[in-house]
């Protein structure tokens, strides 16, 4: 398949974000997309995350820092100049699987030939040593994958412990004591001195040299399409933050292979009237779908698992059996 490429060179989130939406929205079919792109001191939150539970509101202030919202799943991450982001953008071949790792070895192939073993691990993360340099995320909709990932450079990782709050289950189950010590930057690790720009330079001209292709010409029209949308959405507190739940109940699980599961449950006169999922975990299909199904339901066992009668679960929670599902939001 054709590869275009887009080198983009403003920092500004909500833009950013805006064109990986447009480009898969909107642009041509019949070929591939590569992306790099930078965000300049920001915290993008993953789709179906509560953003106020992920963020250190007085840091995020008191940095300045842009919190905005992407359209996968997944956690929150911290953004900054010494961090490069890339994407890809094709056609999923029919697929609704999450399959990280095609798209992560490019990275690991282009840090080989510098002198450094990656590997990609757990979900999706790549790391060197055990370390997490790099997290990624995939959203599948219609026929099309966009799988998008962070690559800590020269990050100030002593930010993403001030302007983040990780769930300590996060931690704990992988056995750490604490944010800075489970991360690194490539640059630590690169027997020869490499600068970002370098860097970036590099991993295109690998991803070039594998994929041929030209830098795709966005035209005045695609540009003003974009930045409208960066103001329609990316911009706008409903998208990136909303509103907070109403609940009565909340039951929440880390699952491994999964991620974190959060259900808001609302019950009126004995009866589910509303559920809300949040959390980090990846979908293929939107949970709002699945959670209408619970309204008028009993809100125990056997409620649940009427619900849930012939629904694939994994579709909307990837890694997860309904009876796991059904654990949870009975359990916590």
């Amino acid at each position: 398949m054709k590869l275009s490429y887009l080198d983009l060179m403003t920092t500004d989130p909500s833009y950013n974000l805006a064109m990986e939406q447009y480009v898969f929205d909107c642009l041509p079919r019949d070929r591939m997309y590569f992306m790099l792109w930078q965000n300049d001191n920001a915290i993008i939150v993953g789709k179906y995350q509560n953003t106020i539970s992920e963020i250190n509101e007085e840091a995020v202030r008191e940095r300045g820092i842009r919190v905005v919202r992407r359209l996968s799943g997944g956690g929150a991450v911290y953004h900054d100049m010494g961090n490069l982001n890339f994407t890809f953008i094709t056609d999923a071949g029919g697929s609704s699987t999450l399959d990280m790792k095609l798209f992560c070895e490019p990275v690991v192939r282009t840090l080989a030939a510098l002198g450094v073993r990656a590997e990609v691990n757990g979900r999706n993360d790549i790391t060197i040593d055990g370390k997490k340099f790099s997290g990624n995320s995939q959203y599948i909709r219609q026929g099309r994958v966009m799988h998008h990932g962070t690559i800590m450079f020269d990050s100030d990782l002593s930010v993403v412990g001030e302007a983040l709050r990780v769930d300590p289950t996060k931690i704990q189950t992988k056995g750490i004591r604490s944010v800075r010590s489970r991360v690194t930057n490539v640059a630590e690790h690169l027997p020869e001195r490499v600068t970002l720009p370098e860097f970036r330079r590099i991993l295109l001209e690998n991803i070039l040299r594998e994929n041929p292709g030209e830098e795709y010409p966005l035209t005045p029209d695609d540009l003003a399409a974009v930045e409208k949308l960066r103001t329609e959405r990316y911009t706008t507190w409903e998208w990136n933050y909303g509103k907070s739940p109403a609940c009565t109940m909340l039951r929440r699980r880390r699952m491994d292979g999964c991620g974190l599961i959060e259900a808001y449950i609302t019950v009126e006169h004995g009866l589910v009237s509303a559920v809300t999922f949040k959390g980090d975990f990846f979908s293929a299909e939107e949970p709002e779908a699945l959670a209408a199904r619970f309204v008028g339901h009993t809100p125990d066992r056997a409620g649940y698992t009427a619900a849930l009668d012939g629904v694939e679960a994994a579709r909307y929670f990837a890694g997860l059996q309904a009876d796991e599902l059904i654990d949870i939001l009975c359990e916590g």
